[in-house]
């Protein structure tokens, strides 16, 4: 008897997917064999088979189905020896009432036979103890295996059992296969070799094994160096992708500090411009203000002096005007001999000079170029190091120094492309970009600069990560209607097409779910405090993060969706109702209740996405008025946006970072604006060019972090930093 210390057993070793059907997930019935070698239930195959053909669920070989159906692919015996023996382990449980014997009623005539106690491997029967003593008795059975029925059942005798066993044929129940017909590389027992196929050489199974093993190991050894080489060539092809992720997360960082350099200088030349021409004007206003001064008190003087001299000559007597006239004359001869100035003082006017190729619009500050690498073999030349990190490119002394650009100015594209052509045979090797880059790894393409729209400077989105939101477990699509953060670097995902609520970790990883009530599919959620807040059809439920149901409450039937958001104290809950706001706290009592705007608005407004600002604004979206709406926490609106900057597009789902600034997504447009706390628009922060695609809803996860979730499910993670940071 094999010890209950000894190796794990055949079936212990095999995992129990192997004797499952990959498209019903329940065990193996008529297991059928494709080509592919994949096995299935012959109903299952039935139901994929359409046009003559089947596409293999696994590996998605399309495979001709032969004329006689499905039923005509080759059975998996292997398969069926498995299952044979998993069926005959699993025939009841020993402690309800043991199994009876096969051989009592066949002997005695009696209807049941007594209880099993032993079982042999040869006849694969159940006997009782008399009959198991007497198998050992007789010529015919004496070199059989009987072995105790509890040790088997616990799977003890697994390997003798399965060595002992013999398939069956399909064509006469009862007979087992024995021969292999060679012409017709098809098994068969004593009965059809007796039949069609008597004229035929055959071999026993264990000589035509002997004889075809070797075949098929030569085979398997050269699939073996495949999967080796295959393996090699992955390995190489993942360092080679994490050499371009690394390289790329460089050249991002080279890209920013680059433009923040130039920023800078730009913003220090603009403050020394506007210096200059401050004090240049205030110089030229000094001047000419003690010019106007000299000028106004000499032609008030002649002004004076004429003026006398017009009523002396028009009012005085003869006597009178004789008696002055010299001294009239003297004066207006000293008047005109004056040395007055003949003309306005010439007067320096500012004019702005820039750069030649600063407006051309063919100038590129920042030119990104590629360099071929070839993957490192690792089977040829494990020992070679891998290839250098892709850098910008840069001229080598005494090489193409003629071509080469002068340090400090961009090269402008016809300067790449000459340089390049007398570069000859490097030119192969180095390409200058054209055209958008296919994503290797979905992530969105880098933004083509920071936004500069309106009177102040924005913040930027830098890009972070990118990962989908699909599960295994998954049975739809995701559909994401809800995100909030969830602690530190975490957010909360409501996924509404599967019943779920999902934790991702900021970089993409999954950390599980927060179990929902039974039929509920998740809208909008909130993070509170050790709870979870979330609307469902027209309910508002609160639970805790094992998923017990805290409280519940009813909500307005006349809304399709209610968005929730979390209080900045994280204690109280808000969620919009029928045009209004109500909030409450942990217990589940109404806090407050108000109309954005008053009860004038009362019927006038429907908030359709909300979230809540760092101050203690309330902010939404309101598709009633086609409009974003800012209101503090009595309702009382402090800002409102319904202008061309909505693209005519109803607005879409709002997040707040610390500083107050308002990101809202238009869907229709692939946008996310962003306006200032009080509702005014200053510009796009994240486009069609930063990856967005249908964007759904945002969130703001620490203040800083912009996750931007799409229509197929995918999130991307922006990190929002000030240009001044």
């Amino acid at each position: 008897m094999v010890s209950q210390g000894s190796s794990p057993s055949l079936l212990e070793a095999l995992s129990s997917d192997f004797l499952a059907c990959k498209i019903c997930l329940e065990q193996l019935q008529v297991p059928k064999t494709l080509p592919c070698l994949h096995t299935y239930c012959q109903d299952c195959l039935a139901q994929l088979a359409e046009g003559g053909r089947l596409r293999c669920p696994e590996c998605r070989e399309s495979v001709p189905v032969p004329p006689a159906g499905v039923a005509a692919f080759k059975t998996n015996f292997f398969v069926n020896g498995l299952l044979d023996l998993v069926k005959a382990r699993a025939g009841g449980d020993l402690r309800a009432g043991k199994p009876a014997c096969a051989l009592c009623p066949l002997m005695g005539g009696a209807s049941t036979g007594g209880p099993a106690t032993a079982r042999c491997l040869d006849c694969a029967d159940d006997l009782c103890q008399a009959c198991a003593d007497g198998h050992r008795c007789t010529r015919q059975t004496h070199s059989h295996r009987v072995v105790d029925l509890v040790g088997y059942r616990a799977g003890w005798y697994d390997e003798e059992a399965r060595e002992r066993q013999a398939a069956q044929c399909p064509q006469h129940p009862g007979e087992a296969l024995r021969f292999l017909c060679q012409p017709c590389s098809q098994l068969l027992c004593r009965e059809c070799r007796l039949d069609p196929h008597l004229d035929h050489p055959c071999l026993p199974l264990a000589e035509a094994v002997r004889a075809r093993r070797p075949g098929l190991e030569e085979l398997l050894a050269g699939v073996d160096n495949n999967l080796a080489e295959l393996e090699a060539t992955r390995l190489a092809e993942k360092e080679a992708l994490a050499r371009l992720r690394e390289q790329a997360a460089k050249v991002v960082m080279q890209v920013e500090e680059a433009a923040e350099g130039v920023l800078r200088a730009l913003l220090a030349q603009k403050q020394e411009v506007l210096g200059q021409l401050r004090a240049h004007v205030e110089a030229a206003e000094e001047a000419a203000r003690e010019r106007l001064g000299e000028l106004e008190g000499r032609e008030q003087v002649a002004r004076e002096a004429a003026a006398f001299a017009r009523r002396v000559l028009s009012l005085g007597r003869e006597a009178e005007i004789l008696s002055l006239e010299g001294a009239i004359a003297q004066r207006l001869r000293q008047l005109q001999d004056c040395p007055w100035v003949p003309g306005p003082a010439p007067c320096q006017l500012p004019q702005l000079e820039l750069h030649p190729g600063l407006l051309d619009k063919n100038c590129h500050l920042l030119r990104l170029s590629f360099e071929e690498q070839q993957l490192q073999d690792s089977r040829k030349d494990g020992a070679r190091s891998p290839g250098g990190d892709t850098t910008q490119p840069q001229s080598r002394d005494g090489e193409d120094g003629a071509n080469t650009p002068k340090e400090g100015r961009a090269q402008t594209p016809q300067e790449d492309g000459g340089t390049q052509a007398a570069r000859g045979g490097r030119s192969n090797k180095k390409r200058k970009f054209k055209g958008r880059l296919k994503s290797v790894s979905r992530e969105p393409s880098p933004a083509p600069g920071p936004n500069l729209e309106g009177s102040g400077l924005l913040p930027r989105p830098i890009f972070f990560c990118s990962f989908p939101t699909r599960m295994p477990g998954d049975k739809r699509a995701p559909r994401i209607t809800g995100l909030c953060p969830f602690g530190s670097r975490e957010i909360l995902v409501a996924d509404e097409q599967n019943r779920a609520l999902k934790r991702f970790s900021l970089n993409g990883d999954y950390r599980g779910a927060v179990p929902v009530p039974e039929g509920c599919s998740p809208c909008s959620v909130a993070a509170l405090q050790n709870a979870v807040a979330f609307s469902a059809a027209a309910r508002l439920y609160l639970i805790n993060h094992n998923g017990e149901v805290q409280w519940r409450r009813a909500l307005s039937l006349c809304q399709a969706s209610h968005a929730v958001a979390a209080m900045p104290s994280g204690d109280r809950v808000a969620v919009s109702v029928s045009g209004h706001v109500e909030v409450y706290n942990m217990e589940g009592s109404l806090a407050t209740r108000f109309i954005p705007g008053g009860k004038a608005n009362r019927g006038l407004r429907a908030l359709v996405f909300l979230t809540t600002s760092p101050q203690g604004h309330f902010v939404g979206s309101d598709w009633q008025q086609n409009s974003l709406v800012v209101c503090d926490g009595l309702g009382q609106v402090v800002g409102e946006y319904r202008g061309p900057g909505l693209h005519g597009c109803q607005p879409g789902s709002v997040s707040v970072d610390k500083k107050g600034y308002i990101f809202l997504t238009l869907r229709e447009v692939n946008k996310v604006v962003i306006l200032d706390p009080k509702g005014s628009l200053l510009g796009d922060f994240l486009t069609a060019y930063h990856g967005l695609e249908k964007p759904r809803v945002t969130t703001m996860v620490d203040g800083r972090y912009l996750v931007v979730s799409l229509s197929n499910g995918t999130i991307h993670v922006f990190r929002v930093r000030p240009l001044d940071s």
